[in-house]
């Protein structure tokens, strides 16, 4: 047989046929005169072998195991090892349609995704009341609660699953009191007042106990006093952390009263 015969026999390509002898899964066989090769009924049993052995889902290298006559590894040694690698894959594929799935009903509850999604159903949640209370005040939304959104949306991601869980409680808590979300609207018209203002603005000290008072003091005790203290302490713009990337998202005027409410807040468990 030529060897576009024997592909076309066993069901892969000539060009899957020359990259086996490439790589020795496939020996080479003997030439013709002219210089063809001459494949004979080994050559098919041996390539229908690889190509069983490919379609378990096994690679080139494993393939290579099993044909090797020194390899020291059997063919139900190297099946193993690929019917676990199989089911880690289909647990991992279980995960991800769960979370598919909860994506797809946060889409029909709350007519889409979040802009910075895709979240928990809990700050989806979240961010729903976020839009009822917006639309329900005159002019648009203000830039600071797109930011808010934004930070939020990326402690969920880093925190690992514990601290994401008590992020959500902590959100949770603080929005569930009455008038709670209308009062932080009210703070981020505040601090977009202060885009364009000097840090020495008079608006500026207002917007920092507004927003200091709109922290609960359950939400104040459960993130903890080290982790208000270095939030407010000196010299986090020159960390080059996290805070330091937090503050630089603001103008100056705004950093400079997130900054003050924090202190203010750092006061309250000190």
């Amino acid at each position: 047989m030529r060897i576009g015969e024997l592909a076309g026999l066993v069901g892969v390509s000539t060009r899957a046929v020359r990259h086996y002898h490439h790589l020795g899964l496939l020996p080479e066989p003997e030439r013709r005169a002219n210089g063809y090769r001459e494949y004979g009924l080994r050559d098919a049993v041996a390539l229908a072998r690889v190509r069983r052995l490919t379609e378990l889902g096994l690679g080139l290298d494993e393939v290579r195991d099993v044909l090797a006559d020194d390899s020291g590894r059997e063919l139900h040694e190297v099946l193993a090892e690929l019917d676990a690698d199989l089911a880690r894959q289909e647990e991992e594929i279980r995960a991800r349609r769960a979370r598919l799935a909860a994506l797809r009903r946060q889409a029909e509850e709350h007519g889409g995704l979040p802009a910075e999604g895709p979240v928990s159903d809990e700050l989806a949640a979240l961010f729903g009341e976020m839009a009822r209370t917006s639309a329900a005040r005159p002019g648009p939304e203000p830039a600071m609660a797109a930011k808010e959104r934004e930070v939020l949306a990326l402690l969920e991601s880093t925190g690992g699953e514990e601290g994401r869980k008590r992020m959500v409680e902590l959100l949770r808590e603080a929005a569930s009191a009455p008038g709670a979300m209308e009062r932080t609207y009210e703070v981020y018209g505040l601090l977009d007042a202060l885009a364009e203002a000097a840090p020495d603005d008079p608006g500026v000290a207002q917007a920092a106990q507004a927003l200091a008072d709109c922290i609960p003091d359950a939400t104040v005790a459960g993130a903890g006093a080290e982790n208000w203290a270095r939030a407010a302490g000196g010299g986090t713009e020159a960390d080059g952390g996290f805070l330091a990337a937090y503050y630089a998202q603001f103008a100056p005027a705004q950093a400079e009263a997130v900054r003050r409410a924090i202190r203010l807040v750092a006061e309250r468990v000190r």
